[in-house]
């Protein structure tokens, strides 16, 4: 490529460059005048929003309806803020906005982001003064239907209290009667002065009427369904169960029960004065929480019922306790006292040190603890100014004491028990383990072998020395059972040992006596088995019976194949 065509496409392409960078330019501006008449449109739109014709028509419903002054204060002040809203604020916010109108036009566009902002935060003032200005007005404007509907709901309900009131059985309200009758009248009385205020169009006082209509009528539904329960508990009720509490509470104190923990005359002195404090407020129709202070006084009795229940119930537990521990603590101190006084005896006797036999000591103190405890026990319980509950929870946390040391007590007697029976049955066994010793014997007599293998009279001999250990223990004075009985396992295990030995010394050597024997038929026939029953005579004669039976039977299976199970059955059949 020549220099002269390279320098025209660096032109070119930076030509190009620059009609792309001013037609991106132009678009940006365009797009962004395009986003500023739109805010501009949106903004004359919600301006043109302010005003309704909504406020001007309330307005004259108002002025209709003016018959009193405290009415047209009101309409006028109303008409001075629409007024307001009208000839000073939406034509301030017209004015500011074909100012930046105009701005936009000349391409003014410093501080336009700042004054739209403005405008906006304006309309939103203006549009919220007169939303509540609608709002105000229509609460007289609408104020007559609405309250027309609530009052028609009340007397509705009014009506239904008054029906419930005259059917029911007049003397369950005997107490409050008269305050009933008042209510009653007062409410007749707010209905009136509510038609009063409406026809006088007073909407200031008609609110207040309603309010009050609710409250009255609300209260004297509550008191109408709720007084006659709360006049059967305060009158009835509860007196019964103070009286009935009463009774019980002496004829316990008269059998020694301690009821102090209890208070029970304060709680019953309590219970009444709140039973006038609520009756007082009945006469005034006032039953915030009645109900729930006299359930809460109803549940107190049904619980001391309760705590009566558990005190008998303790003083039964506590009088069997009162027996059953003494008579366990005696018992175990016997026990122990015996234990601890024939200690050394024990020690000596069987080998055992102060760590093995230390919890005879702490057994001895255990039950000294339990049992003055149970003697301080009883002094609480003569001072009679403990309650049964208590006393029964002390009686079975030293009866659970006294359980415990009875079981560590147990175990420590099987377990010294069981040091004797160890003796003894060391001394069985050994009587046992001499028997075997003696068998092995005669069995390797049982049959004539040429040659007693080596291993045989070493293990006789470790079987002999284990035996001969074993009685020396059991001649010792004192006896140490842990030794005794390691003496034991290794003399038992030993004679088993040998017993088994003689057993399979005997039947390799019969059998292979019998196979060498059997196989003299096939000697001529072949050399080979020659050679091997050779060889199994000659490790016959040298005492070593498995290679003479191995050797054997190898020979012979070249022409009996399985001579070695034939054997076997041949020597069990002359075992049995």
């Amino acid at each position: 490529m020549s220099a002269a065509l390279a320098s025209l496409l660096t032109v070119l392409y930076l030509f190009i460059a620059i009609i792309v960078v001013i037609v991106l330019v132009v678009f940006t501006i365009r797009n962004i005048n395009k986003q500023y008449e739109d805010t501009l449109t949106q903004l004359e739109r919600d301006k043109n929003l302010i005003i309704s014709g909504s406020i001007l028509a309330e307005l004259n419903k108002v002025e209709a309806l003016i018959n009193n002054k405290e009415l047209e204060e009101k309409y006028n002040y109303w008409k001075s803020i629409f007024k307001e809203i009208k000839d000073t604020d939406v034509p301030k916010i017209t004015d500011e906005l074909i100012e930046v109108e105009t701005r936009l036009k000349d391409k003014d566009k410093k501080g336009i982001n700042e004054e739209l902002a403005r405008i906006e935060f304006e309309i939103y003032i203006a549009k919220s003064k007169a939303s509540k200005l609608l709002d105000d007005i229509k609460e007289i404007t609408l104020s007559e239907q609405k309250n027309r509907e609530i009052v028609t709901k009340l007397k509705a309900d009014y009506r239904a209290i008054f029906l419930q009131y005259n059917n029911s059985n007049k003397s369950e309200y005997k107490m409050i009667e008269k305050p009933i009758d008042l209510q009653f009248e007062n409410i007749d009385k707010l209905f009136s002065a509510f038609e009063m205020a409406m026809e006088n169009n007073v909407y200031s006082e008609v609110g207040k009427i309603v309010k009050a209509l609710d409250d009255s009528i609300g209260n004297l539904k509550m008191v109408i369904e709720e007084s006659p329960s709360i006049i059967l508990m305060g009158e009835t009720m509860i007196p019964s169960k103070i009286e009935d509490v009463k009774k019980i509470q002496q004829k316990m104190l008269s059998e020694g029960y301690n009821l102090d923990y209890l208070k029970i005359d304060y709680n019953i002195s309590e219970s009444e004065k709140k039973v006038a404090d609520i009756f007082d407020r009945l006469k005034v129709l006032n039953l915030e929480d009645s109900i729930f202070e006299l359930r809460t006084i109803m549940d107190y009795f049904d619980k001391l019922y309760q705590g009566f229940e558990k005190e008998r119930l303790s003083k039964k537990l506590f009088e069997d306790y009162k027996r059953t521990v003494i008579l366990k603590c005696k018992k175990l101190k016997r026990i122990v006292g015996d234990l601890s006084s024939k200690i050394q005896d024990i020690k000596y006797s069987f080998d055992l040190t102060d760590d093995d036999v230390k919890i005879i000591g702490e057994l001895e103190t255990e039950i000294l603890s339990c049992e003055e405890a149970y003697d301080k026990t009883m002094v609480d319980y003569r001072s009679k100014e403990v309650q049964f509950s208590k006393l029964n929870n002390h009686m079975e946390i030293t009866n659970s004491r006294l359980q415990k040391a009875e079981e560590k007590l147990d175990f420590t007697l099987r377990r010294l028990g069981s040091l004797k029976e160890d003796e003894i049955r060391a001394r069985e066994q050994l009587i046992e383990i001499k028997s075997i010793y003696k068998q092995s014997s005669e069995h390797m007599n049982t049959y004539k072998l040429p040659i007693v293998p080596k291993d045989y009279y070493v293990q006789k001999e470790e079987a002999s020395q284990a035996m001969q250990d074993m009685i020396l223990e059991l001649e010792k004075k004192p006896i140490s059972i842990k030794t005794l009985n390691v003496r034991v396992d290794t003399a038992r295990d030993l004679v088993l040992k040998l017993y088994n030995t003689s057993i399979n010394i005997v039947k390799c050597a019969s059998m292979a006596e019998n196979a060498i024997v059997y196989g003299n038929r096939y000697r001529a026939l072949n050399k080979e088995i020659d050679n091997g029953l050779y060889r199994a005579e000659r490790y016959f004669f040298k005492g070593e019976y498995n290679n003479s039976l191995r050797e054997a039977i190898r020979s012979i299976n070249v022409y009996e194949p399985g001579i070695q199970d034939r054997l076997l059955e041949e020597y069990n059949k002359e075992e049995s």
